[in-house]
């Protein structure tokens, strides 16, 4: 079943995307000791962004996943500044006004430490100069946090350090 909200987790077989067509990008996964923890593939569907991710070593559990505004990942990760919020709401899926363009589903690690996954962001593109682009001049990140996010505080949903980073590239 997909959900047409916000965001929604999309199985493989949930999109057709012309690939050929679509704009895409990329971007690699680093911890606090500058370790590769996966990756992810960006493409530009009809509804937002599909972000195919793939990721290992994680430490089990629930983990806060949010496309921050800065394309700087520098230990402890908050080179990449706040959540993308370039509407400027409130931030969380909770909130009664609308959540920041960075705002996505919490992470569920199993005990493995990997998981693949892909997540539907509609409030991003990867237009080139569009306001809410992920190819801005100053770059995007996507950033994975220690703990879950509650969706409603503001401004990061109480969802503790940052764990993991990778920078959006075209």
């Amino acid at each position: 079943m997909l959900l047409r909200t916000a965001f929604a987790v999309a199985l493989v077989s949930a999109f057709a995307v012309t690939t050929a067509s679509a704009e895409t990008a990329k971007a690699t996964f680093k911890n606090a000791e500058g370790a590769s923890v996966g990756s992810a593939e960006l493409v530009q569907v009809n509804d937002g962004v599909l972000i195919k991710l793939a990721l290992k070593g994680l430490p089990p559990g629930g983990h806060a996943f949010h496309v921050h505004a800065v394309g700087k990942c520098e230990a402890p990760f908050t080179t990449a500044g706040g959540h993308f919020n370039p509407a400027n709401k409130k931030h969380g899926m909770m909130a009664s006004d609308g959540h920041h363009a960075g705002d996505m589903p919490n992470l569920d690690v199993p005990a493995s430490g990997e998981l693949k996954l892909e997540v539907l962001n509609t409030g991003v593109t990867l237009a080139k100069g569009a306001p809410n682009s992920l190819l801005r001049p100053d770059g995007t990140a996507l950033v994975i946090h220690a703990t879950v996010d509650d969706y409603k505080s503001d401004p990061a949903g109480n969802a503790g350090g940052r764990i993991a980073c990778a920078v959006v590239e075209p």
